[in-house]
């Protein structure tokens, strides 16, 4: 038997398992029948994966009181209590960490200042963080199953590689090796925009459709793609990078290298840089009593009719408008999701996108089209719980906790 047909075997247990459990997450409480009808496994291997499942603690036996009167029918549930990850968000210079049981609940979280100059400083500085955070933890740790990293940067979310950062210099850095290593725990590295995506699609504004758009308006501006209920990757692992389409050709240089893309127009940075230049030239604004100009006061001012805020912001609808608009043309997504601080001038804002939209998109395709604000905006790990989430729902780290059980 060759080493092909082994490696068949074992992922053709493993899409078993997880196809089992994820019914089980998904519609539980549930029977062994209904689940051998839905996912058309044979009686026989259901009994067989539901015995490993339950012996591993992942699931659960619940009697529910059968309709007919006859015998109380045993249905399953997932079982999450018992087990425990640690998701990091890595921002430009600050962390946030937390611990999450299986179902998604968060019991500790801690938001810390991380500068970092280099990629040694990077790796030493997160290690630290997260065994300070373990140390912390755990009274509470029941047991650790996985790691969810995520950060801002291109990153092959398979093998937990980070190719790009904005911050520092980095190439081809095994990040996801090296905590499984260090911590000798299953790690996961994801894009931070394309996992807070994912979050959406699972506890958030996207539940309800399998086609949706998640763009992040922060310090740089990001889109998460989600195509048939996944997160939409391109051969090399990233795509959505809507913050780098250009906007403006006369426009300020980009971080990039080019010259007027959205991120230059749209990001916070930017938006907070537009009002001081236009405050430095005399224009009157309720936003000259502020100490410090952040987006929220900006909106917090558009919201009470101040018309420099207005302007900033109606302008940053259209930028980000004329980008949607071309994402519309090439995704056809149902929903768009915003997220970031501008959404506190969710109505001014939206309106300008909505009006760049009616235009410049094709109108069959924007018809029906949703805009929302985030539904997690504030929970910052949310997106790392998701790709650890999305690794026990398609079996990778499933087929990991029954194996070590073994």
């Amino acid at each position: 038997m060759t080493g092909g047909q082994i490696g068949n075997v074992d992922l053709v247990k493993q899409l078993n398992s997880a196809a089992v459990y994820r019914l089980i997450d998904q519609k539980g409480p549930i029977s062994r029948i209904q689940v051998a009808e839905v996912s058309q496994l044979a009686p026989a291997s259901v009994t067989k994966i539901t015995r490993q499942l339950l012996e591993r603690g992942l699931i659960k036996e619940v009697a529910q009181q059968a309709s007919t009167g006859g015998r109380r029918a045993i249905s399953l549930t997932t079982e999450s209590e018992p087990f425990h990850a640690i998701c990091v968000r890595v921002g430009r210079r600050d962390i946030d960490i937390t611990l999450y049981d299986l179902s998604g609940k968060a019991i500790t979280s801690i938001h810390d200042k991380f500068d970092y100059q280099d990629s040694q400083a990077f790796i030493e500085g997160l290690i630290e963080q997260i065994t300070q955070f373990k140390a912390q933890v755990e009274p509470q740790l029941k047991e650790l199953v996985a790691i969810g990293v995520t950060l801002p940067g291109l990153i092959d979310p398979v093998k937990g590689v980070i190719q790009y950062m904005p911050t520092i210099d980095v190439e081809q850095l095994p990040l996801g090796e090296i905590l499984n290593d260090t911590f000798n725990v299953t790690s996961f590295v994801g894009n931070d925009i394309r996992a807070l995506a994912l979050a959406e699609h699972y506890f958030g504004a996207t539940r309800d459709c399998l086609d949706s758009i998640v763009v992040s308006v922060h310090n740089g501006t990001g889109a998460g793609i989600i195509v048939n209920g996944q997160v939409f990757l391109g051969h090399n692992r990233n795509v959505g990078e809507i913050g780098h389409i250009q906007i403006d050709p006369l426009g300020d240089r980009c971080q990039c290298g080019n010259f007027g893309c959205l991120e230059t127009v749209a990001a916070n940075p930017a938006i907070i840089a537009h009002v001081e230049k236009a405050l430095a030239q005399g224009f009157v604004s309720e936003l000259q009593q502020h100490e410090s100009i952040t987006v929220s006061g900006i909106c917090h001012a558009a919201n009470n009719g101040d018309e420099l805020a207005v302007q900033v912001l109606t302008k940053v609808g259209n930028h980000l408008g004329k980008a949607l608009a071309i994402t519309i043309n090439l995704f056809n997504p149902q929903k768009i999701v915003l997220t970031g601080e501008i959404t506190e001038a969710e109505s001014l804002l939206f309106a300008a996108i909505e009006r760049c939209i009616s235009t410049q998109a094709l109108s069959n395709f924007s018809e029906n089209l949703v805009l929302a604000s985030s539904e997690l905006y504030g929970q910052s790990t949310i997106g790392s719980f998701s790709i650890i989430k999305r690794a026990m729902l398609n079996g990778v780290l499933l087929q990991k906790m029954l194996e070590e059980h073994h």
